[in-house]
């Protein structure tokens, strides 16, 4: 589970017909580790697939929070370059 702020979104449909929505989510918190506060931050690439996420996909816009459950995989770029993204099973909006 992670939450955070889209700062990009685009939908498109696959040649196969199925709707997809990928988003770039930006984290910001902070925790204790080793007695110490620390700040976290990352950026990751959040996939949405599916009929179950077309009425949900017009509200992720640029700027909104979300909260998503899902599993981490690896993905290759078409440059070769790896990269893990978020295959999202649940989208909760924030705002």
């Amino acid at each position: 589970m992670l939450s955070g702020t889209i700062t990009r979104s685009r939908s498109f449909k696959s040649p196969a017909g199925i709707a997809h929505c990928v988003i770039m989510l930006e984290h910001k918190s902070q925790c204790f580790e080793a007695e110490m506060l620390r700040s976290v931050y990352c950026q990751i690439q959040v996939i949405l697939s599916g009929e179950r996420f077309e009425s949900v996909t017009d509200k992720l816009k640029i700027g909104v929070d979300i909260e998503v459950q899902g599993f981490i995989a690896l993905q290759q770029s078409r440059n070769g370059q790896n990269r893990l993204v978020i295959h999202a099973e649940n989208v909760e909006l924030k705002t």
